[in-house]
């Protein structure tokens, strides 16, 4: 998938893998002040992780789609509902499509795993941005990691 100057994919080796985190990194603990020991957790093992990235390889932008028993464990539903989460777009990057790439590339992934609709725990300040590509808010607002959050899902 490519769009502008920029080309989303999964993040199948190590190397890609590292830069996810290195994103996440960047944007939540350096940023946003989330403590490092929480933002990694033992769901990263067996997650879809997805990356993008700028023509020269410099990394962009990242998020991953928890399924099965992990989505289940995030959701509180069935096995046809996925768990987006971890997106985080680089400062210089925003304002590019890049969060909206990952979006629909994490769709793309729950789609090929056979899954109906994804889940996710939207940042308050980022509700508008995921209910321009058609989440729809449910419950009350939550902290996480010291952040308000609300719950969003988007059928596929």
């Amino acid at each position: 998938m490519s769009a502008g100057p920029y080309a989303v994919r999964v993040a199948e080796d190590p190397a890609d893998r590292e830069a996810c985190f290195a994103v996440r990194k960047e944007v939540f603990v350096a940023e946003q002040g989330v403590p490092e020991e929480i933002e990694y957790d033992a769901y990263d093992a067996g997650a879809v992780h997805v990356l993008a990235v700028r023509e020269d390889g410099v990394p962009l932008g990242t998020g991953r789609l928890l399924y099965g028993e992990a989505a289940a464990a995030k959701t509180g539903d069935g096995p046809a509902v996925g768990s987006l989460g971890r997106l985080a777009v680089t400062r210089a990057a925003r304002g590019l499509g890049v969060g909206a790439a990952l979006v629909r590339a994490i769709e793309e992934a729950a789609r090929a795993r056979g899954l109906t609709a994804v889940d996710l725990h939207a940042q308050t300040h980022a509700l508008g941005f995921y209910e321009r590509l058609g989440y729809e808010a449910y419950g009350p607002e939550f902290p996480d990691a010291g952040i308000p959050h609300r719950a969003m899902r988007r059928v596929l």
